[in-house]
């Protein structure tokens, strides 16, 4: 029987310890190529999302000016899609003196648009002037996109309209009111007079009662 001397077994080991370490590096170097590439690519795919989202924010900015009864009147910039209420969140709310019963804080905002809050002694002295609402004074406009709510023809501005001057068309109540606010907060102002027939529980019919009397 042969016997492995003591000089053939140091070899051996020597032989063992460096293919060992060989399998070693050559897993070190696939593992760290790996991860170097998964890394590459995550680094591709946030580039990716931030330029699309750099994109995004370009081209869904809308400005709009807030005057009157808050904090910081001027132009703010507002994402699409925003209400009345962010728009004066960005310049600081209001002022304890603004008159707020007639604003409606959930209207989504259009590019261009202004919004004026008016103070209480404002509207005070406009009903004492004209015992009419607030929203019918040019000067106290709450919000418009270069009209008024109320213009001199006496049309209804079904964009802008509080529920109490929808309610002031004939065939119009308190619930169809309700209804044509809650069309435009959720899909945006109306884009022609026509479109208001979309609004449930308004049909040709009514809408032959109600067309010359309204205006976007």
């Amino acid at each position: 029987m042969k016997y492995i001397n003591k000089k053939q077994k140091i070899v051996l080991f020597i032989i063992i310890i460096i293919t060992l370490g060989i399998a070693y590096y050559t897993y070190t170097i696939k593992i760290n190529d790996q991860f170097n590439i998964e890394e590459q690519n995550l680094e591709v795919e946030e580039n990716k999302i931030e330029e699309s989202n750099k994109i995004e924010e370009e081209t869904t900015k809308i400005v709009v000016h807030v005057s009157g009864a808050v904090r910081n009147e001027g132009i703010v910039e507002l994402k699409e899609k925003s209400r009345i209420a962010d728009a004066i969140e960005m310049v600081g709310g209001v002022t304890e003196d603004a008159y707020m019963k007639d604003v409606n804080l959930a209207t989504i905002l259009e590019d261009g648009m202004k919004i004026y809050i008016p103070t209480k002694e404002e509207v005070e002295k406009q009903r004492e002037n004209t015992n009419d609402s607030v929203s019918k004074d040019t000067n106290l406009d709450i919000y418009n996109n270069g009209s008024n709510t109320r213009k001199k023809n006496n049309k209804v501005n079904i964009n802008t309209a509080t529920k109490e001057e929808l309610d002031t068309l004939p065939g119009i109540g308190e619930s169809t009111a309700n209804k044509i606010i809650s069309y435009r907060e959720e899909k945006g102002n109306f884009k022609s007079i026509e479109e208001i027939k979309e609004v449930s529980g308004i049909g040709d019919s009514k809408y032959e009662q109600i067309k010359n009397l309204i205006e976007i």
